[in-house]
């Protein structure tokens, strides 16, 4: 089963939904950005080509989380490490714990974001979920594979597709 949306939401729509994740933080970073230029008038927006990948993955997660959250998951670790590797987010819906792959990509040059999403990474994921099972008490929790991908189309605009199950029919 898989859920499209395109999300085209402006900056201040999403700190005010996500006041207590990282679009706060957005926030007071934007803040202090401005503070370092007085005098020399408003902060321009970046260009969203310009981005650095690190910088655009950032973006893609915290937009992730804002859409889960909306949706009433339960956000429970954002870059969650272990020796298998890194889940970019692990949420709680309902008695379901889900491991989401975040993909970001700034245009479709190189293919859709969650093209980049094949069995190597399939079999990382399983590991992750392994050892965040170990690490932490679940009894009786469904465990479940997500893929969000999403194609910036401007500065605050992007189109986010939701992959539900995404390892299901791989």
């Amino acid at each position: 089963m898989e859920e499209s949306q395109a999300l085209c939401t402006k900056p201040k729509e999403v700190e005010a939904l996500c006041k207590e994740s990282a679009g706060a933080k957005r926030a007071n970073a934007t803040e202090e950005a401005k503070g370092t230029k007085e005098g020399k008038g408003a902060k321009e927006a970046k260009d969203v080509s310009s981005y650095s990948p690190h910088e655009l993955g950032k973006r893609g997660e915290e937009a992730a989380t804002c859409f889960l959250q909306r949706r009433e998951y339960e956000i429970l670790d954002r870059n969650w490490k272990c020796i298998a590797g890194e889940a970019d987010i692990v949420a709680l819906q309902d008695d379901t714990l889900c491991f989401i792959e975040v993909k970001t990509r700034k245009d479709a040059q190189k293919g859709f974001p969650s093209e980049a999403v094949d069995m190597r990474k399939r079999s990382r994921y399983e590991r992750i979920a392994a050892c965040y099972l170990k690490d932490h008490d679940y009894a009786d929790v469904r465990v479940r594979f997500d893929v969000i991908a999403i194609l910036v189309l401007g500065e605050g605009r992007a189109f986010l597709r939701h992959h539900l199950n995404a390892f299901g029919s791989m």
